[in-house]
Order: structure tokens, then C-alpha cells, then sequence
């Protein structure tokens, strides 16, 4: 666990702990590169030395570093300081979809489809980038103060492809896929599963399969049906209980099939809550005959006995066997069975050779006519047998010249052949229930190959076969069908020899102008600069610059905005208001001025006899420095109102008697304070003073006191603001203090 105040990477200051996870304890930092707080994720100590642990952690960020999303959790950065690896996230502050479910008990149904719609968009984006999340549960989901919702963890996260096959990386087995739980095939359509889990759960406040056991849930998961959500909250709208139930049918087929389709049914459930839009697949469409692969086929051909069978599928956990009696048992069941069934055939035959002889015992005279028969049949069996081989030898040209009859043979044989053969049909542009209904109709099998990039074919449809269209094949081959993904990603170095850099990104946020040129197929390398007029977070410049054409894959240098950097306020106590005012401006410091009496009279009238902050304070470029400047007919005035005091005969403080103190009091700590620069304003009669400006306040520590608060002559009150800067590189106002001052004691009558 880190502690507080420490620097992890030279950037990062750890402000405090939020929370902890399973492989990670996740910190709020002050990014003092950029200004600003972040999230920052740590690997527990106890994994950093297994490099499993660590490779599963970094991909959290491999895979979301390349997302920019509004609905996704955006990463800043990763690396490895001090033994500590860490991933640097956008700061989100709220709470977790789990905690406000826990909170309502369960949401309305704007809520509940808001924020699925919300989630659906992120996980979008993060599927057009060919990222399956994986782990989808209200646990990663958050919803911020503002209401917005985002979509983070992208621990067990993988790129997936058209063959990817889940590892034993599971999410929460409550959220879980059937195909999940089970160890197969894993895609895009398990998030959808998992998020229909996640909709359950907010529109009942329950998840649909809970058990004692991991073992139990999953079973749940792959064997028992859903109870209908409508059950736990009758006020549910049908549209939005199909949108669930289909979202969750448990093959992957008869769920939807992009999350572009899940998101307009949403749309469409706001409003038409009762319509029947929602298009359930009916289960028959799915409950097919599997046509065997000749491959397989000659497998099981191949295969003898019990070895011919279906291997079961492989369970999540698997009990230890105790020896081998199992097995034993196993193999006497099947020697008993296989001796009965050779027992009762050898019964058979020998029945028959007993009824052949009463029937011979019984035709008696008939035995002479039988064996003429069986002669005759036997010289009949060799006359077909030659007229066989005559044929076959003369379709090979062993025998005659004559090209007629060996052409009338290939040609009948060649018929009883086609007889056999079927043409692919063209299955272009169809879906996945078309193929599957058009190969059955003409006696094929189908098989699902993969999804590959178009930009001519709508995605789900059919981009390519094999065999190809009209290709002549046996009856129940099996052909390949590979649908379409939608567009090519344009970060591919493939769409394009050159690239040109756009126009208009100097001044745009970092994270847009990253993305925008990673979406181009180019690579990034983002460094750090001050600069005066750019905003903090902002592009300064890019290398290769705007308008320049550059080959994909080139990488360019983006230089980010630092701030202006910080200067040393210059000492210009005794200095005209003029010097003092150039000197301040030179040093890139905004000036202020305050005409007021000097009460100590160190300086000469238009002299700066004070100034804050004070002179040799580290300060950004761009602070505004208060220079107080001594004013003779203030001073005057000042002395022409000491004198009525003094006719008055009252025993009141004289108002030339100097600035009025307060007592040596320490601050007390603000509850929303993050641990920022600070501002100190002191307001009296009307009139506002910077106390002390561009510090942090160690509140834990030796803190401030207001001892070295001195305000005007004659106020025996005021109220001191102390003002936080925030990300947007703004002081914000967090807490007011109220002030007592009384005059000097050198200065008080008697």
C-alpha cells in the first residue's frame, strides 16, 4: 500500500486511497505534469513478482489505452516506478452501478435503459476496435456525479479475432456467458449476455442464477432457464423484457447480433414501452440435424468400441477420482454387454440352422430341384460377374478399339456420378439463418469460418464461401461461410500508402488529437512543454506538422501543454510603481495595485511598501502579483480621521495607528479540499486582498496560521476565502473564515 504524499513515475503524488480490487488497490494522484488528478491503479505487491499477474494487468491497458469514448473509463498512461506497476486512468467521480442498484434497490425503467444504452455505446466502441471486455457486471460500470456513465476494468479483457477461444480468465461467473462458463468460443455476443445479466438485475434489483457455489451458478447458467424479469417487477414494459430475454438466450446465435441492434431496440422500448418489435429467433430455427464432415465421419468409422463417443464437455471444476475402480466397472459393463449381444446372435444363427433342416426334412423329394437351383443361380451370378469386368475393362481401353462403346460408358457412369452431386448455391449478402435454411434445401452442411472486414457488405451478412458459387460437391459436404464485420478500421497501415495530418488540431485536447491520428494508422509520441498561451492538457505542436502527407505508420511527436512553468516573484519593495510594474511583467507575472497609506513610512509616496505573494515564491507564469503602493492623500485622510477620534475624547483606536492584527489561530482543514494550490483572500469593508496564492496547505502538518494576517485600521472584522485550483487550471472558492482583528497594543489608548 502506498502512502500519501508519495511521487510514483516523477508526476504522480499519491492524494489518497479509493478502493481496492482483486489484483489491484486504485489510488487518487495529482498528475503535477498536466495539473490535474487522476486515478491511479497499483498491482498488489503480493502479484508483482508473478508475470502472469503482471501481463494481465498491463493489458487492462493495452486494451483501453486506444479507446476514446465519452462511456469509457479513458487511460492516461502506464509504467512500472519504485516496484510498482500502475495504470494512470481518467479520475471519475461517483459511484459504481452495484452501489446505486444497492442504494434504489432497483431502478426505474428510464434509469435502467438509460444507462444500458449508455454501456452499449461504450462497449461499441471498444468492439469496432475489436476489444471484448469480458467481464461485464455493475461492478465496472460507474456513474458520475453528472450522470454520466462509463464502462471500466478492462482486466481480462483480449483483441479478439475470428477463432478466439476463452482462457480460464473468467469475470464474475454471475455475469457470465454460457460459452463463458463452459471454456469455449468467446466473442462480442458475451458482453451482450452479460450486460442482459446486468439490465435483470437493475430492472428486479436480483440477479437471475445465484447459488452456494461458483459451480452451482455456472451449471445455472448453462441448464436452467431465466425467470421472466416481469416476475420480480410486474411494472416492467414488455419491449424491455424481450430486449433482456434476448440479450440472454443462452446460444450465441439467437442473441443480437451487434450492439448497434441492442441500442435501437432500447431507443425504440422509450417509446413504444408495450410494442412487439423486438425479434426473438424461435428455437426451431436452431434445433437442426448437425451434418457430420466426411473428416468425422471417417474418424468414427476409424474408431472401434467405447472409443466411439462424444467427449462431454469439459466441467468448470473437476472432483479428484479416488482410484481407478471407475474405469474397471466401466470396462466389465461393456465386456458383459458385448459378450451378451455375440451370445444372442450366435442363438439366431443357430435357430435358423435348425428351421433349415426341419424344412428340408419336410420337402423331402424337393432337395434334387433346390440344388439345380442353386447351380443355375450360381452360373447366372458368373455371367454378371464377366459382363461386370467387360464393361470395366473396356471404360479403362483394355479392350476394343472401337471409341464408341468406351464413350457410352464413361458417359453412364459419368451420369450415375452427378446423380450424386449438388451445386453450392450463391449464399452473397445472406444472414446467418438464411444460409443455414438454404444449404439445407440443397443437402449441405454448414460451417461457421469467421467475420471478415467489408466495406461493400452490410456486417452479419455473407462476405465469402467455400466452396464457391455453382462449385459441384457430394451431397452433405460442408461449406465454410464467412460473414461480414462492417468497414475496415482506418487504423490499419493497409487502407492507405500515405497519410495526410489534418488540419485544426494544435489547441485541441491531447486524448482527441491522439486519437484522431491513431484512427489515420499513424503512432504517437506525446512529450510535454510550456507553453504560454495554450491551454494545460492542450497540443502545442505536432511533428510531422498539420497538412503534412507522411506514410502510415509514422509516428508522430505531440507536443502537450505544461502551462506557462513557474517563475520567482522579484523583491520590488521600495521600487516606483512604474519599475515595479515593468519587472513584474517582464517575469511573466500579471500585476495589481493598491493605493493605500503607509503606516510605517518606509518608503517614499508612489513606492511599493508591500506586495503579494512575496518576494522569492515559485508562482506560474501568468499569477497575479497585488503590489500596495504608498499614497500621501490616503495617509492625510487616515490622519485628519485620527484627529476627530481624538477630539471626540473616545478611547477607540486611532485609524492611523497602523493595519489591525488577528490571533495566531490555525486554519482548519475544508472537507472538499483535494490537496491543490491554494488562494488566501482577505475581504474587509468592501475591499478584497491576496493573502497568499500558488501553495499547497499541509493541513496534516505544520498547516497556516493567521497570525501573518494583517488587515485594514479600524476593521475588526473579515472574512478569509480560501480557493482551491481546479483541473481547468481555475480557483474555486471551498471555504470561508471568519476573522477577529483588534489594534496593535503599541498603538491602543489609554
Amino acid at each position: 500500500m502506498l502512502n500519501v504524499g508519495v511521487m510514483i513515475g516523477g508526476r504522480y503524488e499519491v492524494v489518497g486511497r479509493i478502493g481496492s480490487g482483486g489484483m489491484a488497490d486504485v489510488y487518487k494522484a495529482k498528475d503535477h505534469k498536466l495539473n490535474r488528478f487522476v486515478a491511479m491503479k497499483v498491482l498488489k505487491p503480493e502479484f508483482s513478482a508473478d508475470t502472469n499477474f503482471i501481463r494481465k494487468f498491463q493489458r487492462e491497458a493495452q486494451a483501453a489505452a486506444g479507446l476514446a469514448h465519452p462511456n469509457v473509463v479513458n487511460v492516461f498512461d502506464v509504467g512500472e516506478d519504485q516496484g510498482a506497476n500502475y495504470i494512470i486512468m481518467e479520475l471519475v467521480e461517483g459511484i459504481t452501478l452495484k452501489e446505486y442498484i444497492s442504494r434504489k434497490g432497483k431502478l426505474t425503467v428510464k434509469e435502467a435503459t438509460s444507462i444500458a444504452i449508455q454501456v452499449s455505446m461504450g462497449l461499441e466502441a471498444a468492439h469496432n476496435r475489436n476489444i471484448v471486455h469480458r467481464d461485464i457486471k455493475p461492478q465496472n460500470i460507474i456513474i458520475s456525479t453528472d450522470g454520466k456513465v462509463k464502462v471500466t476494468d478492462f482486466g481480462i479483457a483480449r483483441v479478439a479475432s475470428s477463432n478466439t477461444i476463452s482462457t480460464n480468465a473468467m469475470g464474475s461467473v454471475h455475469y457470465s456467458s454460457p460459452e463463458q462458463v463452459r471454456g469455449g468460443y468467446s466473442d462480442y455476443k458475451s458482453d451482450i449476455y452479460s450486460l442482459g445479466i446486468t439490465m435483470y438485475e437493475m430492472v428486479t434489483g436480483r440477479v437471475p442464477f445465484d447459488g452456494d457455489t461458483t459451480v452451482a451458478i455456472a451449471i445455472k447458467h448453462l441448464q436452467d432457464e431465466m425467470v421472466p424479469p416481469s416476475q420480480y417487477a410486474p411494472e416492467l414494459p414488455h419491449s424491455l423484457e424481450e430486449i433482456i430475454i434476448k440479450c440472454t438466450q443462452k446460444s450465441p446465435d439467437r442473441r443480437y447480433n451487434t450492439l448497434a441492434e441492442l441500442i435501437n431496440d432500447l431507443k425504440h422500448s422509450l417509446i413504444e414501452p408495450n410494442g412487439n418489435f423486438v425479434n426473438l429467433s424461435p428455437l426451431s430455427n436452431h434445433a437442426q440435424t448437425i451434418v457430420i464432415t466426411p473428416e468425422e465421419m471417417k474418424e468414427i468409422q476409424g474408431s472401434t468400441g467405447r472409443d466411439s463417443y462424444t467427449e462431454p464437455v469439459k466441467p468448470l471444476y473437476t472432483e479428484p477420482e479416488d482410484d481407478d475402480d471407475d474405469d474397471d466397472d466401466d470396462e466389465d459393463d461393456y465386456d458383459e454387454e458385448y459378450e451378451s449381444r455375440s451370445r444372442r446372435k450366435h442363438r439366431r444363427y443357430e435357430e435358423e440352422d435348425d428351421d433349415d433342416d426341419d424344412e428340408e426334412d419336410d420337402k423331402g423329394g424337393n432337395t434334387t430341384v433346390e440344388k439345380v437351383m442353386t447351380i443355375a443361380g450360381l452360373v447366372i451370378g458368373g455371367i454378371i460377374i464377366c459382363i461386370l469386368i467387360y464393361f470395366v475393362a473396356s471404360a479403362a481401353g483394355l479392350i476394343g478399339s472401337g471409341g464408341n462403346n468406351s464413350n457410352e460408358t464413361q458417359t453412364e457412369g459419368t451420369a450415375d456420378t452427378e446423380e450424386d452431386l449438388v451445386a453450392v448455391p450463391d449464399l452473397s449478402n445472406m444472414t446467418e439463418d438464411q444460409v443455414k435454411d438454404s444449404l439445407k434445401s440443397f443437402n449441405l452442411g454448414y460451417q461457421k469460418g469467421g467475420e471478415e472486414a467489408s466495406d461493400t457488405v452490410e456486417a452479419g451478412k455473407v462476405v465469402r464461401q467455400d466452396p464457391g458459387m455453382d462449385t459441384q460437391v457430394e451431397k452433405n459436404s460442408v461449406v465454410t461461410v464467412y460473414f461480414s464485420s462492417g468497414p475496415a478500421a482506418a487504423d490499419t497501415p493497409e487502407t492507405s500508402a500515405n497519410v495526410q495530418i489534418p488540419a485544426g488540431l494544435i489547441g485541441q485536447p491531447q486524448n482527441d488529437v491522439v486519437s484522431q491520428l491513431n484512427t489515420l494508422g499513424l503512432s504517437t509520441n506525446v512529450q510535454s512543454t510550456q507553453s504560454d498561451t495554450v491551454e494545460i492538457g492542450n497540443v502545442v505542436s505536432l511533428s510531422p506538422g498539420e497538412g503534412e502527407t507522411v506514410a502510415a505508420g509514422t509516428e508522430v511527436t505531440v507536443q502537450v501543454s505544461v502551462g506557462a512553468g513557474k517563475v520567482t516573484v522579484p523583491d520590488v519593495i521600495g521600487w516606483p510603481q512604474a519599475d515595479a510594474e515593468s519587472a513584474l511583467t517582464s517575469a511573466g507575472l500579471l500585476v495589481s495595485v493598491e493605493q493605500k497609506a503607509d503606516t510605517s513610512q518606509t518608503v517614499d509616496y508612489g513606492e511599493v511598501f508591500d506586495q503579494g505573494p512575496v518576494a522569492g515564491e515559485e508562482v506560474e507564469k501568468g499569477t497575479t502579483v497585488v503590489l500596495y503602493v504608498r499614497n500621501q492623500e490616503m495617509e492625510q485622510q487616515e490622519a485628519q480621521n485620527g484627529e476627530n477620534s481624538e477630539n471626540s475624547g473616545t478611547s477607540e483606536t486611532s485609524a492611523s495607528s497602523g493595519a489591525w492584527v488577528t490571533e495566531d489561530l490555525p486554519l482548519e482543514k475544508p472537507e472538499a479540499y483535494q490537496g491543490g494550490n491554494v488562494r488566501l483572500t482577505l475581504k474587509q469593508g468592501g475591499s478584497e486582498k491576496v493573502i497568499m496564492e500558488g501553495n499547497p496547505i499541509d493541513f496534516d502538518g505544520a498547516g497556516y496560521t493567521t497570525g501573518d494576517i494583517t488587515g485594514e485600521a479600524g476593521q475588526d472584522t473579515g472574512t478569509l476565502v480560501l480557493s482551491e485550483m481546479g483541473e481547468d487550471g481555475e480557483y474555486h472558492d471551498l471555504y470561508e473564515y471568519t476573522l477577529s482583528f483588534h489594534a496593535p497594543e503599541s498603538s491602543s489608548q489609554e
